[in-house]
This record gives C-alpha cells, sequence and structure tokens, in this order.
C-alpha cells in the first residue's frame, strides 16, 4: 500500500470518529478481496472518494478531473494518493488506458459513473464505466454513500461532519461479448450499474433511478 494512501486512510479514520456524528459502514464483506475491480458509487461531493477509499478494506486508484491537477502540490498529492486526470467531455485515451491498466495488473478503481457531483440525486450514468467493465472482465462492486451532499469544497475532507453512510453492495459482472459491444449493450449495462448503485440508496437520493429494487434493476 501507497505510504500516503495508508496516512490518508488513517488519518480520516481518525477525523471520521472524532467529528461525524455518526460514520457507518455495511457490507464490507461483499468486497472481493483481489482481482480485477471496478468499485462504481454515487457522486455527492469532493468527500466521496475519501469515504469510499476509507470504508473499504481494499486500496484503490482513483480517475479524476484533470483540473485538480493543475496545482503542482495537489498534483503532487492527489499522484501519490493514487489519482490519474481525466479529460471531460472528450474520450481520453490516455486516462482510458491508464485505468485498463491498473485493472489488468487485478488492482481495484473507483469510478463516478454520473461523470460529475449532483447533489439532487443520480443522475445519468455515463457509458465509458460499461466498456471499460466489459473490455477488461473486471467485477463491479456498487457502493452508496450518503450524509455528504453538504461537504462540497474539498477542505471538509479534513472536517467531516454529520451522519455520513456507506453501503457496500454485492459484486457482479457484466456480460462478456465476442466482439465490440454494441451501442445498446452498453447502455443496457449502464443502466444496470446505475440500478445497482441505486438500489443501495434511500427513494430521495436516486434520482432518475428511483423505483430500483433490492436487486439492482426496476422494481
Amino acid at each position: 500500500m501507497r505510504p500516503l494512501y495508508r496516512a490518508c486512510i488513517l488519518t480520516e479514520k481518525t477525523l471520521l470518529a472524532a467529528m461525524a456524528r455518526e460514520w457507518t459502514v455495511t457490507g464490507k464483506e461483499n468486497v472481493p478481496r483481489r482481482g480485477r475491480l471496478i468499485v462504481v458509487a454515487n457522486h455527492l461531493s469532493y468527500a466521496d472518494p475519501s469515504m469510499v477509499a476509507t470504508a473499504l478494506p481494499r486500496p484503490v486508484r482513483f480517475l479524476a478531473k484533470d483540473s485538480l491537477f493543475r496545482h503542482p502540490i495537489s498534483r503532487w498529492f492527489l499522484t501519490n494518493y493514487g489519482a490519474y486526470p481525466l479529460r471531460r467531455g472528450a474520450m481520453d485515451v490516455r486516462a482510458y488506458r491508464w485505468a485498463r491498466g491498473i485493472l489488468e495488473s487485478d488492482r481495484a478503481l473507483v469510478l463516478f459513473p454520473e461523470g460529475t457531483r449532483g447533489t439532487r440525486g443520480l443522475g445519468p450514468g455515463q457509458p465509458g464505466v460499461a466498456r471499460l467493465a466489459i473490455a477488461t472482465g473486471s467485477t463491479l462492486l456498487p457502493v452508496g454513500v450518503t450524509g455528504t451532499a453538504h461537504m462540497g469544497p474539498w477542505w471538509r475532507v479534513l472536517c467531516p461532519s454529520g451522519r455520513i453512510r456507506v453501503k457496500i453492495g454485492e459484486p457482479f459482472r457484466l456480460p462478456q461479448a465476442d466482439g465490440p459491444p454494441s451501442k445498446e449493450d452498453v447502455a443496457e449495462c449502464t443502466d444496470r450499474i446505475m440500478h445497482a448503485i441505486a438500489a443501495l440508496l434511500p427513494e430521495s437520493y436516486r434520482g432518475i433511478y428511483a423505483g430500483s429494487g433490492p436487486e439492482g434493476g426496476p422494481a
């Protein structure tokens, strides 16, 4: 485990124990301890990557928007923490190759399928996560995070407050295609991913995926 990552996890656990009104993690037993793993979660604030990493019993890597890497200090910190810059709004070949390399070396990667933060419930999932999961044959692990919507600025990671809950669902895999998946297949797989996340959230957090059943599909 990377030294800075280990130090950040220990620090975050201490801060959560001291400052949060509630810090609850359920479903740790669902986390595969080895192999290719894509952790998919809803995204409410800048604190979510830290909350997800702290909740999981396995080291993870991240993709983060490239604007966060512009300052030398933040670039050093994010790189050593395990993040890689992603250029949003276009196909970022370098980020895709990096992510694929992480998975093909049997490590874990955290992705937020919405592609951006949304404090009013789940927004539409982007197809990139499904394409990456299909291409690498990775296991998907859905995670639902609640209680971080008020933690907007990045510095709130240092003073977590409120009732923060992380619920880890059961891992699953997407069907593997003989050739490149069709647009329709990717859309269907993306919906499955988003419904799996929504099923771990209270109804008020589910946004356009309201009505998801307990197994991650439409109710």
